[in-house]
């Protein structure tokens, strides 16, 4: 068979159902191949939301997300959701076209080394030479991408070699010279990690997104609910721990809690499973974790001691080693520890404030009150996102997927549709701000195409809002951040077929989402925030 027909071949023998993608000559022996298949292809309006919508699909479903995109400058716009994948360490296999092999590096016409382009933020990546060796490379990056800490694989695919004809047979296994991820925890190590536990006093787990790419939500409740330790999150462990559960304080970081950064720096022993406790966790402070022993659980070695010390590393699956660590721990007398988390709790509870327009805390709190228990919500970049996670009340079926690492603005609309795929049944919800509404706002016709209902929350304060309050913040004055001609949002959804409506002040607002829940179809409820309204 062609080449081109082996890949498609090869994905239906992952189980791939959906692929994100935008076609263009340098691609067409694989969109003719795909056209003959069962696999539903999505038609993008942008590369880059084919990569966020890939990333939303994986996401949601605990899977890995496929994207295509042409050569040239359709690969290029696509580096942003690759690079967006890779931050937050997301599954995915981007499959790119590329110009014919005697070509290459002869700067013709849509040609460009995406190679070379993406090296720093992918995972792996294969530009394809030989078309025999397509299978073997499939199946590796499909591993690839899976196994150890997740992430995006490219595949560059030649004109030529994707209508070169091959004999096809997919592998049965890989063996990856070199590649040989860690699952299990070394004992030793869990041994000193548990003695070390068992001696504290005010023991804390700190909890990343890597949980969650681990599956490992109900071994983390189970080994919390044995010992009895308080956790904390990052931005991206947010998900899938409900915000009521008694030993969640909540999060973290520069623009996390004041108790929860409080108790980071009063623990004797930190628990860190699966984060990387980057700058925007710590928040730059140098008081965190310096009372405490480090406890370092991840399944990349890298990631250990890369941004604080640890005393004992513990490398591998934390789905795994969480079993381990449940299965020899004992109750830790927390009861001092935890009546001394409450009180800071109380003693820095905030109040909300009050003004004639849209209040983003109430906003998201009445939506957490309306919504149902397993909604996925996505949110973008800039204020909306951090109003969302302190607001937004989780539950343990609830998702809540935004960009952490690489922070791309316009992330939410596409990882929402991916969502919305993945899940037809389930209510989506993005949150937007004026400025990311605007990256993706393309992304409606694809949400129109596919006649996917989804809600939009759109915060307008008619400004980009975080780099105004930093301005604010740091310079007492701001440049280059009004978006004083901003088109009427409820019009412009309007001229998709969709509804919509603006929300002036709170009053306004629980009928606005009840009528949002009510739509058949896509609704966008655009909330009118005061200029001077800030995350702190």
């Amino acid at each position: 068979m062609k080449a081109a027909d082996a890949i498609i071949q090869c994905l239906e023998k992952e189980n791939v159902k959906i692929v994100f993608g935008y076609p263009g000559v340098p691609v067409g022996p694989l969109y003719e191949a795909l056209r003959k298949s069962d696999i539903e292809h999505i038609l993008v309006r942008h590369e880059q939301a084919a990569g966020h919508s890939a990333s939303g699909y994986a996401r949601a479903t605990r899977s890995i997300g496929v994207c295509i995109a042409t050569s040239g400058p359709g690969a290029i716009n696509l580096i942003t959701g690759i690079a967006t994948a890779y931050a937050d360490s997301i599954p995915m296999i981007a499959i790119t076209g590329q110009v014919r092999t005697e070509l290459i590096g002869k700067d013709v016409f849509q040609e460009a080394d995406i190679i070379g382009a993406t090296d720093s933020f992918t995972k792996h990546s294969y530009l394809v030479k030989d078309a025999k060796d397509i299978p073997r490379i499939m199946k590796e990056a499909f591993y690839i991408a899976k196994t150890g800490r997740p992430g995006p694989v490219l595949i560059d695919i030649p004109l030529d070699i994707q209508n070169t004809e091959i004999e096809f047979e997919y592998p049965g296994e890989v063996n990856i010279r070199g590649y040989k991820p860690t699952i299990n925890g070394h004992k030793g190590q869990i041994k000193k990690a548990i003695e070390k536990i068992k001696s504290s006093k005010r023991p804390l787990i700190c909890v990343g997104g890597g949980v969650m790419s681990a599956n490992a939500e109900k071994e983390l409740i189970e080994f919390i609910e044995k010992s009895k330790i308080p956790m904390v999150h990052t931005l991206m462990g947010k998900d899938g721990i409900s915000s009521k559960y008694l030993y969640n304080i909540g999060l973290i970081g520069s623009h996390g809690y004041k108790y929860a950064n409080k108790a980071i720096s009063t623990a004797d022993v930190l628990i860190l499973i699966g984060t990387r406790v980057a700058d925007r966790a710590t928040g730059g402070s140098k008081s965190f974790g310096k009372v405490a022993d480090i406890i370092h659980i991840d399944v990349d070695p890298a990631e250990i001691g890369k941004n604080l010390s640890a005393l004992i590393p513990v490398v591998g699956d934390c789905k795994k080693i969480l079993q381990d660590l449940t299965d020899k721990i004992a109750e830790i007398d927390t009861k001092e520890w935890l009546g001394e988390i409450s009180t800071w709790k109380k003693e820095y509870a905030r109040t909300r404030p009050t003004n004639l327009k849209v209040n983003p805390q109430y906003a998201l709190e009445l939506l957490s009150e309306m919504i149902e228990e397993d909604t996925i919500v996505t949110a973008d970049v800039g204020q909306n996102q951090i109003w969302t996670s302190h607001y937004l009340d989780m539950t343990r079926d609830r998702r809540f997927l935004t960009s952490g690492g690489l922070g791309t603005m316009g992330y939410s609309i596409p990882a929402s549709v991916g969502c919305k795929l993945a899940f037809p049944d389930r209510r989506v919800v993005a949150v937007m701000g004026d400025g990311s509404f605007q990256m993706s706002m393309p992304e409606l016709g694809t949400i129109r195409q596919n006649h996917l209902k989804i809600i939009f929350l759109l915060f307008n304060n008619s400004k980009l809002g975080m780099v105004n309050e930093y301005q604010t913040n740091v310079y007492k004055n701001t440049y280059g951040v009004e978006l004083n001609e901003n088109p009427d949002f409820v019009k412009l959804v309007e001229a998709y077929g969709f509804g919509g409506k603006t929300v002036n002040c709170n009053s306004e607002l629980r009928g606005a989402l009840e009528e949002a829940m009510k739509s058949n179809k896509t609704f966008l409820i655009e909330c009118i925030v005061s200029a001077d309204e800030s995350t702190l």
